[in-house]
């Protein structure tokens, strides 16, 4: 019977017709879901592009201006320098730290600074989309152990000349991380990236009263910038990761294994 029925024409016909009739809902649907994705993955697109000018139009919170990004407020300490160009002395309130040029910066703790922080500072403007790749994937993965950090040097350049306010809810978080990233295209726009890098090294806040690479080089190690060891070099960049944790005064051992 069932032979019969399979090749009976009219049996045949009417079967091949319901599973054509199957075969095309099934695509309407599928269509349907692609449409679907497509619609929300462009409107998401256009939301975050709209969020961006948004923000560096100021139109959202706080965005400083090509003046501010020019002229950013640097507290010096007032030094007390011999006849002979000797420091003998710093007065201070807030930070102690006083600048020092590009010229004066060893290579070895440029060289460091980069390697640990910013592997590819010379090769992007300001956002390292392959580490924020990386920082997507191990958070998917749960691997974020070996994801490191996506935040470039500019980026944190930028939370130390503008630092971040204090947000409650997640959306906010969003917004100033987006407004880190406009902030690191303005300075790689204003600046040179060697100017970049002394800028970082000038304002970082290695604590212990030492505030800059200046500062932390008289501190620790009672010398200046350009005299320091390729040792000397290495844990002043280990500290950049977190001062509070590798603080060589109250973690020596943790500093050193850093």
């Amino acid at each position: 019977f069932i032979v019969v029925v399979i090749n009976n024409p009219i049996f045949a016909g009417y079967f091949y017709k319901q599973k054509n009739m199957v075969q095309r809902k099934k695509n309407l649907n599928m269509n349907k879901y692609i449409k679907g994705f497509w619609v929300l993955f462009i409107a998401s697109l256009a939301g975050i592009a709209l969020l961006f000018f948004l923000l560096a139009q100021g139109y959202i919170g706080f965005m400083p201006s090509f003046d501010d990004l020019e002229n950013p407020e640097n507290i010096l300490a007032s030094e007390v320098i011999s006849s002979d160009g000797k420091v003998l002395g710093s007065f201070f309130i807030d930070e102690n730290r006083t600048y020092t040029g590009y010229e004066e910066l060893p290579k070895d703790l440029v060289n460091a600074l980069v390697a640990t922080e910013d592997v590819r500072f010379f090769r992007h403007s300001g956002i390292d989309f392959r580490g924020l790749i990386r920082v997507f994937k191990g958070l998917v993965t749960g691997e974020t152990s070996t994801a490191g950090g996506g935040s470039t040097l500019s980026q944190q350049l930028a939370k130390m000349l503008f630092p971040r306010e204090d947000f409650s809810n997640k959306f906010q978080l969003i917004v100033r991380k987006f407004r880190e990233w406009i902030i690191a295209i303005k300075l790689e726009r204003s600046y040179t990236k060697e100017e970049i890098l002394t800028m970082y090294l000038n304002k970082y806040d290695f604590l212990n009263n030492a505030v800059g690479i200046k500062s932390a080089s008289h501190v620790y190690f009672n010398t200046s910038p350009d005299s320091l060891s390729l040792v000397q070099a290495a844990m002043l960049v280990g500290m950049a990761k977190n001062s509070s944790l590798y603080n060589p005064i109250r973690r020596p051992e943790l500093t050193l294994q850093r």
